[in-house]
């Protein structure tokens, strides 16, 4: 019997990151959207992965900061 890999929202490659919050949010989300809002400052963790929590709060903030 083989085990699913886990899934850690904590510490997710920028592709898989991009994979989950297509099937959560309901619409694609491309890697190269994510990159962009990492290059706009949306944080990572030190081995590049990404931190899901971290970045919803970012993005709430910026999305605050726009006046949206």
């Amino acid at each position: 019997m083989s085990e699913e890999p886990r899934i850690n929202p904590l510490a997710l490659p920028i592709p898989d990151a991009a994979k989950l919050l297509s099937k959560a949010g309901g619409r694609a989300i491309r890697v190269d959207q994510i990159e962009a809002d990492i290059t706009a400052g949306a944080p990572t963790n030190g081995d590049g992965t990404m931190n899901l929590i971290a970045y919803a709060a970012w993005l709430a903030r910026e999305e605050r900061g726009r006046g949206d």
